[in-house]
């Protein structure tokens, strides 16, 4: 259905009991767990040559900034998948175009990436109505490291879960395997989490931290999530 170039992304996780998440899910999703925990991530990074099938991206709107606050989930039939609850982006056209196509929350905001040697600096300020929230990110990328169970657990998801037309959706993807490297937090101020409900989580470090220079990623088409594979 469309291909899209994930790149230098900060993967930031705080694990959080199920139970605080669980009435996020969309009907026959849960939370996925491991070792009794689910995850809290806020996710920054730049989207690069997005396009609709495998190699038609769209000019301008189709390379943007995005900071990403998800769950972790699993629905009835084991599919393994994400569920957003904000996905921040400078590209006003990515919002209407997302929300109407497929109902996952984009929301507009102006957004800045720097990078000064193996530091990287992701900024995001909400410009939605009613909404006053934003994000301060700064890491030092280190050495690749060979990925752990939860560095896999994490990254290692294969589709996304949402509502959409009363119906519970599974949208499949499919890319490489995550390259992950160390990273080092500099610096974490961050509303974008309370802005959906989750207050608190950003006062604390987070639980798994790590960088990743990016994947390339080919999704297909939606399927019912109650429709065994």
């Amino acid at each position: 259905m469309m291909s899209q170039g994930w790149r230098d992304l900060t993967f930031l996780h705080w694990a959080v009991d199920p139970a605080l998440v669980a009435h996020r899910m969309p009907p026959g999703v849960r939370p996925d767990t491991f070792e009794g925990r689910t995850y809290v991530g806020l996710i920054p990074f730049r989207m690069v040559g997005a396009g609709f099938g495998r190699s038609h991206p769209v000019p301008w709107a189709g390379t943007f900034l995005e900071t990403n606050v998800r769950l972790y989930s699993v629905d009835d039939t084991g599919r393994r998948g994400i569920v957003f609850l904000s996905l921040d982006t400078d590209r006003a056209a990515v919002v209407a175009g997302a929300r109407a196509g497929f109902g996952v929350p984009y929301r507009w905001a102006r957004m800045r990436y720097r990078v000064q040697g193996d530091e990287h600096t992701y900024d995001a300020r909400l410009r939605w109505p009613g909404v006053r929230a934003s994000s301060h990110v700064v890491v030092r990328a280190g050495a690749a490291r060979e990925s752990t169970e939860l560095d896999h657990f994490l990254s290692a998801r294969w589709g996304l879960h949402t509502r959409w037309g009363g119906r519970t959706l599974y949208v499949p993807n499919q890319h490489e395997p995550w390259p992950v490297h160390d990273a080092e937090v500099l610096a974490l101020d961050d509303g974008l989490m309370a802005s959906v409900g989750l207050p608190g989580l950003a006062d604390r470090p987070p639980d798994h931290v790590g960088f990743s220079p990016g994947v390339h990623t080919d999704f297909g088409f939606p399927v019912d999530a109650r429709r065994p594979r």
